[in-house]
């Protein structure tokens, strides 16, 4: 028997690519990185990243050497910081270049466009001085693609720069051939212009507008995008300014700075009011407010104090905070976001996957189209300058850069806008199937609750006490207390109450089972379970907070039932709006939780939850999810604890709360940053629209080309009209992409959300 062999480990690397310009240097890049044996690989033209999987064996320094070899620039990351500051060095050095490059390209180019569109300004021998203008356009401005389209031709591949190659070089060499053997440089050479290509008169024309307005457009277009291309990255780039540099921590030594790579977990370092929180922790002394908005989305300032867990990243708007480092480096949070964000941008919609095959084969299929038109039009009898101006357009107007751009700008806009608003997804098959969900199985504790008890309601009767002396005098009780309950009636009675510290206790005692007394101000003060004939107000507050399914708290003072304070898992602010909107978006809501039958149907009714199911075990919540998916139903599953996870894992979509369970986060395939159920809706739109926005650029990218290219082979298309119209072609698409960075949620949550948020 022969023994099977264990599968070779497989680990991702990314390769930053350099030189591609279309959807067919994606394919030929993807091809060549396949052919290494358990290599699979996606490319992304808008961020110019390869993520590949290979196994363990496979070096790296391999994979570089394989996409060197498919005639493009690779490397591999450096070191994070370094690499952020070498990026940014680059691109701007690149861009810088650019402008250069077009910039004398325009001075050169414009005098011939103009000279030979308007037959008045034709002096004599301006042909000439069009000539001499024209060289260094068509010889230096081209000069990369030139050197791209040789490049893969030594690898057998084509691409987009190949064919403005060509246009150029047929162009400019018919034009050289007119002037110097045609009969096109004699003095007083007179040249009609008109935007519809025609035959003239044998061999007095010159195509030197087209030589110059090829490369002209082609750079104007790929300078717009490129700038168009790095604003579709800014959120995420963004994030990446949030990471501190620097962060001053304080010891024996006392306070001293030290670079954020020295930072260790435990270490206690402080944050000044205005100071950006340096890395992850909990506050160990001061209060403040802190702004999450960059890093969460967050819309409110959020109150944290002692014990409170800190953001690193976020932004303190108040006090002196001394914090206790809990995750550094690539655990943090913000480091999550931020990973999350660019596996999102390095996957492939189906769409884009489609579009990447029909490039791969669209520009030798146009190289072909190009040489029969240039046959057939000679082999018909037509003027050779037609013939040449029908496949020089034909070669120009073929424009497989908008396909390659079309869905990367879209999700690399899209994710990034995202995360500014608290949505994490793990790539486009997140967004697709969240477009498509139609059922949505909401986890009660946590999700739709805050997940941890809280005062609901407080019933005083009226008397000399008051209510607001009432709670103070059991939360002075409280304090002495462990139990969940007496902790929020304590926390309660803080936040209403004054400032002062609270009055002391004495002859405290706690009564396993029913409560806590003590006494208070000469009072005696005993608070705990509903005992007894209790008056009308306190006994229809309590009828009511078993109906809500509220813990009842009875205070008695000196032995008189004095108020009724109920205790529950209260609903998040935003979980009526949320269900509501994703009942109109035509989700259905599903309720599923561990609680018992009372609690959950309570919160189905405040929220227009018809169907529920109490009770849930992990493995009954799986085998619900299973149940829907049988059924017909696109199912997604929010949730946030450990019990959620095999829920979350087996459904159609997962979708974590941000302040829930690893395991929970590492099961789903969305994550809501800041934990707030309304932001689930905000994921349904932003994915709609940018599933909309994908579609569009594809049948722009697949329409442009259906119309453009018929017109170009029966000589409907001048070339200059033709380099004009392929370069417009890309910056729309990415235009339109970049559209989706101002996309904003319908509705104003931050007006609408009672309560503050607190950081947990």
């Amino acid at each position: 028997m022969t023994a099977v062999e264990p599968a070779a480990e497989l680990v991702v690397t990314d390769i930053t690519v350099g030189g591609m310009t279309c959807a067919a240097c994606v394919r030929r890049v993807e091809k060549k990185l396949g052919k290494l044996a358990g290599v699979t690989a996606s490319v992304n033209l808008a961020t110019g990243l390869a993520r590949v999987s290979h196994p363990a064996d496979v070096a790296p320094e391999s994979l570089v050497a394989a996409v060197e070899q498919a005639g493009y620039q690779a490397a591999l990351p450096v070191r994070e910081d370094d690499e952020e500051s070498a990026a940014a060095d680059g691109e701007e050095a690149e861009s810088r270049r650019e402008r250069e490059r077009l910039t004398v390209t325009a001075l050169l180019a414009v005098p011939v466009l103009v000279l030979s569109m308007v037959p008045a300004l034709q002096f004599r021998d301006w042909q000439w001085l069009c000539f001499v203008l024209a060289a260094p356009v068509a010889v230096w401005s081209a000069w990369p693609f030139h050197v791209r389209a040789l490049r893969g031709l030594r690898h057998s591949t084509a691409t987009m720069d190949t064919l403005v190659s060509l246009g150029t070089v047929a162009s400019f060499t018919w034009s050289a051939y007119a002037l110097f053997l045609g009969g096109a440089g004699g003095p007083g050479m007179r040249m009609s212009f008109s935007l519809l290509p025609s035959a003239s008169d044998g061999g007095a024309h010159l195509y030197l507008e087209a030589a110059v307005s090829v490369p002209l457009f082609v750079l104007t277009g790929r300078f717009l995008e490129g700038r168009a291309r790095r604003g579709t990255g800014a959120a995420l780039r963004s994030l990446a300014e949030l990471a501190a540099k620097k962060v001053t921590v304080r010891d024996e030594l006392g306070e001293h700075s030290i670079p954020i790579e020295r930072l260790c977990v435990g270490q206690t370092f402080v944050v000044r009011p205005g100071e950006r929180v340096a890395t992850d922790g909990r506050v160990t002394r001061g209060t403040s407010a802190v702004d999450l908005s960059l890093v969460t989305g967050e819309s409110e300032p959020v109150e944290v104090g002692p014990g409170s867990a800190l953001v690193g990243g976020a932004v303190n708007a108040g006090g002196l905070l001394l914090v206790a480092a809990t995750a550094v480096g690539a655990d943090t949070r913000l480091a999550r976001i931020t990973r999350l964000v660019t596996e999102a941008q390095a996957g492939k919609a189906r769409a884009q996957r489609l579009a990447d095959a029909v490039a791969g084969v669209f520009v030798p299929v146009v190289l072909a189209l190009a040489v029969t038109v240039l046959g057939f039009w000679l082999g018909a009898g037509a003027d050779p300058q037609a013939a040449l101006t029908a496949c020089v357009a034909v070669l120009v107007v073929a424009c497989p850069c908008a396909l390659g751009l079309a869905t990367p700008t879209a999700l690399t806009a899209a994710t990034g806008r995202g995360a500014q608003l608290g949505v994490l997804v793990r790539g486009p098959q997140t967004l697709e199937a969240l477009q498509q969900v139609d059922t949505v199985v909401l986890d009660k504790t946590g999700t739709l609750t805050t997940g941890h008890m809280t005062v609901a309601r407080v019933t005083a009767l009226p008397g000399a006490l008051g209510q607001e002396t009432v709670v103070r005098l059991a939360g002075a009780v409280e304090q002495g207390s462990e139990h969940p309950i007496g902790q929020a009636v304590t926390a309660y009675a803080r936040r209403t109450g004054d400032a002062g510290p609270p009055p002391d206790v004495t002859d405290f005692a706690a009564v396993p089972g029913h409560g806590v007394s003590g006494r208070v101000d000469g009072l005696m003060i005993e608070v705990g379970a509903p005992d007894g004939r209790l008056p009308h107000e306190l006994a229809t507050a309590l009828t009511a907070a078993e109906a809500a399914a509220h813990t009842p708290v009875l205070v008695r003072v000196d032995g008189r039932a004095e108020a009724l304070i109920a205790v529950g898992d209260v609903l998040r602010p935003g979980s009526y709006r949320a269900v509501d909107r994703l009942r109109r978006l035509g989700i259905r809501p599903v309720l599923a939780t561990g609680d018992r039958a009372a609690p959950a149907e309570a919160v189905a009714a405040a929220l227009g939850i018809e169907e529920v199911h109490a009770r849930c075990t992990p493995e009954g919540k799986a085998a619900l999810v299973r149940e829907l998916r049988r059924g017909g139903a696109r199912v997604a599953v929010v949730g946030d604890g450990v019990n959620d996870a095999a829920a979350l894992a087996g459904a159609d979509l997962g979708i974590a709360m941000g302040g829930g369970a690893d395991v929970a986060i590492g099961a789903a395939d969305l994550t809501l940053a800041r934990g707030d159920i309304e932001v689930l809706v905000d994921a349904v739109r932003l994915a709609r629209r940018t599933l909309g926005t994908i579609r569009a650029n594809l049948a722009w990218a697949f329409g442009y080309n259906v119309v453009t290219v018929p017109l170009a082979m029966v000589g409907l298309l001048d070339p200059m009209v033709a380099a004009a119209a392929m370069s417009a072609s890309s910056v729309l698409v990415v235009a339109n992409s970049l559209r989706l960075r101002g996309w904003q949620p319908s509705g104003s949550r931050g007006r609408t959300r009672g309560g503050k948020a607190v950081v947990r």
